[in-house]
């Protein structure tokens, strides 16, 4: 028996149909919470004060020698997670990108974190409230000329949540 084109749009109807009847849908709830980030407080809002006094011997800059903690305190409240990280944002002394530029073009202080040095803009990871023990290190350019003279450094410590 011969099939006509509209017998077999009919037949595939009648097969189809059913199917679209199977269909289902469902409400989805997306739920969350927004966080205010912890409000953290460095050295009690003061400006933390490193002195390396006035009597450095130039010849004396080595990298070692006039190597003094840097006492900071931290305060937060409000977070959510006690892994946090520690920054100390500055610009690099163009002769050791690691150590902090200072006014004086031959001479950076270099930072340490637990005993190991911590190159400037780079995250240290601590659990608060057990901060890292911070110091810092005066270096010199490798030639023979310093001049003297005072010197000073600027950088930003930032304490962020991981």
């Amino acid at each position: 028996m011969p099939t006509s084109g509209f017998g077999l749009l009919v037949a595939v109807c009648c097969l189809w149909g059913p199917s679209l009847d199977a269909s289902a849908d469902i409400n989805l709830t997306l739920t969350g919470e927004v966080m205010a980030p912890p409000s953290c407080v460095i050295n009690g809002g003061n400006t933390l004060n490193v002195p390396f006094g006035d009597n450095l011997v130039k010849e004396r800059i080595d990298g070692v020698n006039y190597r003094l903690g840097v006492p900071y305190t931290v305060s937060c409240s409000n977070q959510p997670s006690n892994a946090m990280h520690l920054t100390l944002k500055g610009t690099g002394a163009t002769f050791e990108p690691t150590a902090l530029s200072t006014t004086n073009r031959d001479l950076g202080i270099r930072l340490y974190i637990d005993g190991v040095v911590w190159p400037i803009n780079t995250a240290a990871a601590f659990s608060y409230p057990t901060l890292p023990f911070m110091e810092a290190v005066p270096v010199r350019r490798p030639r023979p000329r310093l001049d003297t003279g005072s010197f000073s450094a600027t950088a930003t410590l930032l304490v962020e949540l991981q």
